[in-house]
């Protein structure tokens, strides 16, 4: 179902956002030591400080502490007890919390309320005010256990829950406090998904997730102040725009453009925003992502090798290490002919490379440097139970023991993560039962797996992230021969990742000007894999169109080595028993959804822009553009290799529509769309499909539905 690709790196950048404005990521190289809010306001964004406030409100009013939360705002939100309709709800709901205690002194308490602050804000609260004064007095003689009182609402301790959801959506749009981009990509995203399952009769691969994160109920919606009622008419397209992105009637629609005053985009934003998630199951989500992605440190201990030396003598660039093999040998399928690898300034991984794999790869600087490797290799056995088969073990042992000063060295550069340290009251109050059950959970854990496996772990998702490094500094004949040490199988069985990685060695010899060694790639490598495999024959000859462009740099503008870096780590952490992040399948599955469902609104998303949801489906390759895999390694690398193989008419297609939408789009009218979907509250595809089958003619389908 989920055939669409996703700008990994994108994705990284969203949730790396995430991470630092939720403050669960300790970031030393720019932060010194974080400290608890009250203390340190300067340390956080007022953004951070706006939700941490509105949180700690909700949290009071949900246990009954009205006393505490108007405190609060009197300090950090006056302008909320300004709002008589407001100030009466909260001053109502202390009259029963009063009552709810059930002591005398808690009565006279109760009284003096009513006295001195509900009846007054009660005669201009609101029209309905007085007489919801009135009725709530009779809490004096209905007991809260009384199931057949006229009270028993006003008893619910649910209404809590109400009003804390009330005052979290005011206060989050007036202080502007709302939550990260990626949080509210994540709501939108789930949200389509369930909506489009549901539209087309079909069930979700993800719903374990979806269920779990995004909560059914939201909190309640603002209420625009009376004098807001008599704004001018907005523009039907916002209202339709705004009701079906977030599931609200047309009146709903309109009420919440006038509590933004007209503002589409933060109307939107506060409508996404009174969906629940579980706070909890997102933050575990993201570290997940984080480790797996090398963002954040996994805080276990780094890979152990028996006998490796922490300081040794540096390599140079073309000397072989000593005890290992500086070239592999490797066939394709069943290809009689050996192709060596053996270029010899490429011979070993440059694991102090200072370049940014974000950044495009300057040959220039890669070859003819002298750089010094500072790792060790000694041929010494290790004995780490690896939970994998034992072809796979010696290979393991010897790509750490080349990679060993390279991890130290790249993991001193991740976060840390902290998690949400800086609310321990809130974590007390809301997850004391999650912390038990991942304590529990934990503890079976390391019951089940001992510390050895634990290592393993770590150590092959080390292995992991140093190749998908390698990777984004465009080392394909580095990576190459790592993978072939660790699997010598691999490739025969991942031919498109072999392919990509020897074209970006041709694109790297390309640029260097060194074309005769980069034709023999091309005739070794690239051309016996594409005649085996007829897809890539396309991708071969745009490639071969480089040695057109001698003076451009063609591994900067052919390829985004991101993407195929995310390609290879999915492939070899599958073929190591290292599974993806459970948030990878599920932007995956909802990215694909987006797509479906506005195929079928025949409209382009108004916010996925604000949402960066372009960005995440930005994956277009201008030079590999039509590597397609075949349906054998599509299935052995479970869209792990297909993730850089798409063509350049691929998010074209996407957001396109077929033959018969085009032809239904060109009978209608935009107008008369709108007025479908206005008189029958019909989904924007369902009135499109309508006005198809009456000539576009809004009239005649109003007509025909009341007939």
């Amino acid at each position: 179902m989920d055939s669409t690709l996703v700008n990994w790196e994108a994705l990284d950048r969203l949730i790396l956002d995430f991470a630092k404005s939720e403050n669960l990521i300790d970031d030393s190289a720019s932060t010194s030591t974080i400290s608890f809010p009250s203390s340190s306001p300067s340390s956080f964004s007022s953004s951070y400080q706006s939700r941490f406030i509105i949180r700690q409100i909700r949290r009071f009013l949900e246990s009954g502490d009205i006393d505490s939360t108007l405190h609060l705002l009197r300090s950090h939100a006056p302008f909320i007890l300004d709002d008589r309709r407001l100030l009466f709800r909260l001053q109502k709901q202390k009259f029963m919390e009063l009552l709810r205690r059930g002591t005398d002194e808690a009565r006279d308490s109760a009284i003096e309320c009513i006295r001195t602050a509900l009846a007054p804000c009660a005669l201009d609260a609101y029209p309905e005010a007085y007489e919801e004064f009135k009725h709530i007095l009779l809490a004096f003689i209905y007991d809260k256990d009384d199931q057949n009182s006229p009270v028993t609402k006003a008893w619910s301790e649910r209404r809590r829950f109400e009003i804390a959801g009330l005052m979290s959506s005011v206060l989050r749009a007036h202080l502007q406090a709302y939550d990260p981009v990626f949080s509210m990509t994540l709501r939108y995203l789930i949200s389509i998904h369930k909506g489009f399952c549901i539209h087309q009769g079909i069930s979700s691969p993800i719903s374990d997730l979806t269920e779990r994160l995004l909560l059914e109920e939201r909190d309640p919606p603002a209420v625009p102040q009376e004098s807001f009622y008599e704004a001018p008419p907005f523009d039907e397209v916002d209202i339709q725009a705004l009701a079906h992105a977030v599931e609200l009637t047309r009146q709903g629609a309109i009420d919440s453009l006038r509590f933004a005053k007209g503002d589409l985009f933060q109307a939107f934003q506060n409508e996404l925003c009174r969906m629940k998630v579980d706070v909890s199951m997102l933050d575990e989500l993201v570290r997940e992502y984080c480790v797996y992605r090398g963002i954040v440190d996994s805080g276990l201990a780094l890979p152990s090798v028996p006998g490796l030396k922490t300081l040794a003598e540096p390599l140079k660039v073309g000397q072989s290490e000593p005890g290992c093999c500086s070239s592999r040998n490797y066939s394709f399928e069943g290809d009689n002919t050996n192709n060596k690898h053996s270029d010899g300034e490429n011979s070993v991984s440059n694991a102090h490379m200072n370049v940014s794999p974000e950044d495009s790869v300057d040959v220039n600087s890669i070859q003819g440097t002298d750089v010094e490797l500072r790792y060790a290799c000694e041929s010494t056995s290790y004995h780490e139970d690896c939970s994998t088969s034992g072809s796979h073990q010696a290979g393991i042992s010897k790509v750490l023991q080349r990679n060993r000063n390279y991890t130290i060295g790249e993991r001193s550069k991740r976060k840390r993560w902290r998690g949400r340290q800086d609310e321990e009251d809130y974590k007390q109050d809301l997850n004391a039962t999650a912390s038990s059950t991942n304590l529990s959970r934990d503890k079976q854990g390391f019951e089940k797996h001992p510390s050895a496996d634990i290592n393993a772990r770590d150590d092959k998702n080390e292995i992991v992230l140093g190749m998908k490094e390698l990777v984004g500094r465009g080392m394909a004949a580095e990576v190459v021969e790592e993978v072939t040490a660790l699997d010598p199988n691999f490739f025969m069985q991942n031919h498109v990742l072999l392919f990509q990685l020897k074209q970006v060695e041709f694109l790297k010899l390309v640029s260097s000007g060194d074309h005769t060694s980069a034709l023999r790639v091309a005739s070794s490598h690239l051309g016996p894999i594409a005649s085996r495999d007829p897809s890539l024959l396309k991708p071969l000859k745009e490639t071969l169109l480089a040695l057109l462009r001698p003076n451009e740099d063609a591994l900067g503008k052919g390829l985004p080595l991101h993407a195929l870096s995310t390609s290879l780590q999915v492939a070899i952490g599958q073929k190591l028993g290292i599974e993806e992040p459970q948030l990878m399948k599920l932007m995956r599955a909802t990215l694909h959804t987006h797509n479906e469902w506005f195929k079928l609104q025949m409209c382009k998303d108004r916010f996925e822009s604000l949402l960066r949801v372009d960005c995440l489906k930005d994956v277009n390759t201008p030079l590999i553009s039509a590597c397609s895999m075949s349906k054998s390694n599509a299935d052995s690398c479970t869209h792990g290799s297909s993730q850089v193989t798409i063509s350049s008419s691929t998010r074209v297609s996407e957001e396109g529509s077929s033959p018969t939408q085009e032809s239904s789009r060109d009978v209608c009218d935009e107008n008369a769309i709108l007025k479908v979907m206005e008189f029958l509250a019909l989904p924007r595809a369902d009135a499109i499909h309508l006005l198809a089958q009456y000539n576009g003619n809004a009239e005649t389908v109003i007509q025909q539905i009341f007939a």
